[in-house]
């Protein structure tokens, strides 16, 4: 998550409207590159940019997404052959490049120019197909019953009614369909620690709900936070099954500054870590399928 964001994000008075115009803006100006500390010096959309960004995602996954090739923990990759996939929020691309990798006929989807820009670049790079459009998962310009498999990392949560993300989520979506979905973690360490420092020693209590503490102190114009049986149900609604487990990075493991954490993590056993983060984590991912 990004730790350092400039102003005021939104006032209560917005519409969703603008709520969502504001957070297209936000990520236009701030692309997902999880280049925390600006140590990427390569150019952008170059294929070394992007190999960066893909060793600092592939590292912050570690402990809970990869086994013996990307995401395989939690991406159904050897299901996906000849299987019509829809992405919402493709950001940089990597999850849209691994799952064409994996033979899958991928429409990747996002509410800003830059990620579609940056994704089709990497597609073009790395010598694959997929199509990337620009568009609002809140109303997705697709058929009812398109797509066999839908995937979402990191990303509805940011919209102004996640909702109807959800809904849409399951209208495209044919019988037998599959979606995996990642939010934030209302009860995650991060979120725990945002609250106590920004809410309570700084005093925010005194200006905004914790609800709106937490997403002035996380990345994207507005963010919600979930706690798990709540999500659950939210995908319940339209899901015949939802069930979503606890994930997070190393920061989750041990939520100590950078300088600290990564020397203390390697006397830390791998099962402990692994343990750790599946009680702590700062994300929720959630496996839903769609009745016949």
């Amino acid at each position: 998550m990004n730790r350092a964001l400039e102003g005021e994000k939104r006032t209560e008075s917005m519409s969703m409207t603008e709520v969502q115009r504001a957070s297209a803006d936000w990520w236009n100006a701030r692309p997902m590159a999880y280049d925390w500390h600006g140590e990427n010096a390569a150019a952008a959309g170059t294929a070394e940019w992007f190999d960066r960004i893909d060793r600092e995602f592939l590292i912050a996954s570690r402990l809970f997404a990869t086994e013996t090739r990307p995401f395989d923990r939690i991406m159904p990759l050897d299901a996906l052959a000849g299987k019509r996939v829809l992405e919402i929020g493709c950001g940089m691309g990597l999850h849209t490049e691994t799952m064409a990798r994996a033979g899958a006929i991928v429409t990747a989807i996002d509410l800003t120019e830059t990620a579609v820009e940056m994704t089709r670049r990497r597609l073009s790079l790395k010598g694959l197909q997929a199509e990337v459009l620009q568009g609002d998962a809140e109303q997705l310009p697709f058929a009812d019953r398109s797509f066999d498999f839908v995937w979402s990392w990191g990303v509805i949560h940011h919209s102004s009614r996640t909702g109807r993300v959800v809904r849409q989520i399951a209208r495209v979506l044919r019988p037998e369909g599959e979606c995996r979905v990642m939010v934030y973690n209302r009860e995650g360490a991060a979120a725990k620690v945002g609250i106590l420092r920004e809410h309570f020693l700084k005093g925010g209590f005194l200006r905004h709900s914790v609800e709106e503490t937490l997403f002035r102190t996380t990345d994207g114009f507005s963010a919600r936070h979930y706690v798990k049986e709540q999500f659950e149900d939210l995908f319940r609604t339209f899901f015949e099954e939802a069930n979503a487990t606890i994930c997070g990075q190393d920061a989750d493991v041990l939520p100590l500054p950078r300088q600290l954490r990564r020397p203390l993590l390697q006397l830390l056993p791998d099962a402990y870590q692994r343990a750790a983060q599946a009680k702590r984590g700062a994300f929720l991912f959630l496996i839903a399928r769609r009745p016949v």
